[in-house]
């Protein structure tokens, strides 16, 4: 290991974006938040999209405060974000317009018609990804069949961690991990899929050069350089997806182990030496996502705390303001099992009253209708943890492996209760940190771009001995295991 060196972590969230300054030394890490800002989609020509100009003046006074806060040795800059969303930069390198929201309603519909111009069975062979609406493939469909005309105005298409990344050092390019998330990429050679972009018939001559995680991609430009006031900063490509970066920060040490990213969305796996695509990761609609270190994230998207958020957002309209706090001291007072609900419902993914879609669901499924904010907290949160025992046991049924112990990163394990509840469904130890995943394993990427850390195994001792973690040990599971039999008629 060789002497500290500072990094700093642009952690793109869809609610909220973190710029994080990391110093890495002997066999530790101490990470420090610079600026934290709120990110969310913005209504433009009757759409949902992402304020880039904001968002890129955000980034750039977050990394204005990392750099002062270093007093001007940075070892490198990495852009990680979520997937999927994606801007068009045409002619000059300006970006033609305000990337699309995933959650945009253009979507709807373009799975059955991508599915009318090329096989299921051979779009999931080709890609090894799970069907999802919001998919860069099908998002990309959407728009040569809706805005032909902006799309012939494209000269690439850059992935957004990659396109801030692209402001920041002038090279576009698709890393890696966020690459994969498109459903164009061919998991198991890790280029772009031909047939894909024949079928669709998308225009394959705008995607970029895909590149790995811990590449050094460029540095930062000379404008920039005076704007922050310091010298040329490395562009480190982490893994440029937050999933990637966050699976890398699991602090697994024992051999059979799953994950779940927690957040607006749970992305629940395990990490696998190469893709499985076949019959039964196809039933159980798995994806193979990139990870750091010629690793597949192989996992199921699983919409997360987004339904809680999604209410707590209701009720903040109708002048109630709860805190997630109150809210799980609430959820944990309530009834037990007093209802369920799918949290992959198609009808919970978009924007809106949140509430009144969970109270359709109920009548729908000939469940009583919830009307205490307290007990409907708490039915997602069960919701929630029963979905993650039934991917526990697709991944066994899928990998014929065991899941011995389950890891949860990210935001997300600040819901203790949920934590609890997930360890009491499955049956299984859960142990909990860091919250900061994916900022951590951001930074630990630059660091073994850089040389100070040699291998994945010793990224994971440094995140252990640098974060406090936490482990719950199932309760009640006979009454668990009793209640998710009953639910499985739902």
């Amino acid at each position: 290991m060789k002497q500290a060196k500072q990094y700093i972590a642009v952690d793109l969230g869809a609610e909220s974006g973190r710029i994080m300054l990391g110093t890495v030394t002997g066999k530790k890490l101490s990470l420090e938040e610079v600026y934290r800002f709120s990110n969310g989609p913005i209504k433009e020509d009757l759409s949902l999209r992402w304020d880039f100009d904001k968002l890129i003046c955000e980034v750039k006074t977050g990394i204005t405060n990392a750099i002062k806060q270093s007093n001007g040795e940075v070892s490198g800059v990495g852009v990680d974000s979520w997937g999927v969303d994606y801007g068009l930069v045409g002619e000059g390198g300006v970006l033609i317009d305000n990337p699309y929201h995933y959650r945009d309603s253009r979507t709807e519909g373009m799975l059955e018609k991508a599915f009318e111009l090329m096989d299921k069975r051979d779009i999931y062979e080709n890609s090894g990804v799970q069907f999802m609406q919001i998919n860069t493939a099908y998002q990309l469909l959407s728009m040569r069949l809706a805005n032909p005309k902006v799309l012939a105005r494209a000269k690439k298409l850059l992935f957004m961690a990659d396109l801030v990344s692209y402001f920041l050092c002038g090279r576009g390019y698709a890393e890696y991990s966020l690459a994969s998330t498109s459903g164009l990429m061919d998991m198991r050679n890790g280029r772009w899929s031909k047939e894909i972009f024949e079928k669709l018939d998308l225009p394959m001559e705008i995607m970029p050069e895909i590149i790995q995680p811990g590449t050094v991609v460029g540095k930062l430009k000379n404008e920039l350089c005076q704007e922050f006031g310091c010298e040329p900063i490395d562009i480190i490509a982490v893994g440029s997806h937050d999933t990637a970066s966050a699976v890398a920060a699991v602090p697994a040490k024992a051999e059979h182990w799953a994950y779940i990213s927690s957040g607006t969305w749970s992305l629940m796996g395990v990490e696998t030496p190469e893709a499985i695509i076949n019959d039964k990761s196809l039933k159980y609609s798995f994806t193979n996502e990139g990870g750091v270190q010629n690793t597949i994230c192989f996992l199921k998207n699983i919409t997360g705390l987004w339904l809680l958020q999604e209410c707590r957002r209701q009720w903040h309209g109708e002048d109630i303001e709860l805190s997630y706090a109150h809210l799980s001291a609430m959820a944990e007072k309530a009834e037990p099992f007093a209802c369920y609900i799918d949290p992959d419902y198609s009808g919970f993914l978009p924007r809106g009253d949140m509430p009144a879609r969970v109270n359709n669901y109920l009548a729908e499924t000939g469940q009583r209708i919830i009307n205490d904010k307290g007990q409907m907290a708490r039915v997602i949160l069960e919701s929630l943890a029963f979905k993650y025992r039934t991917v526990a046991e697709a991944i066994e049924d899928i990998t014929e492996k065991p899941v011995e112990i389950l890891h949860i990163v990210g935001g997300g394990i600040r819901n203790e209760l949920l934590c609890q509840f997930t360890a009491n469904a499955i049956s299984r130890k859960v142990i909990t940190g860091p919250i900061e995943a994916t900022a951590v394993g951001n930074i630990l990427i630059q660091a073994k771009a850089t040389g100070q850390i040699s291998s994945l195994a010793e990224l994971r001792e440094i995140v252990r001995n640098s974060f406090e973690l936490k482990e719950y040990e199932p309760q009640d599971s006979r009454l668990w295991d009793k209640q998710y039999e009953k639910i499985k008629r739902y």
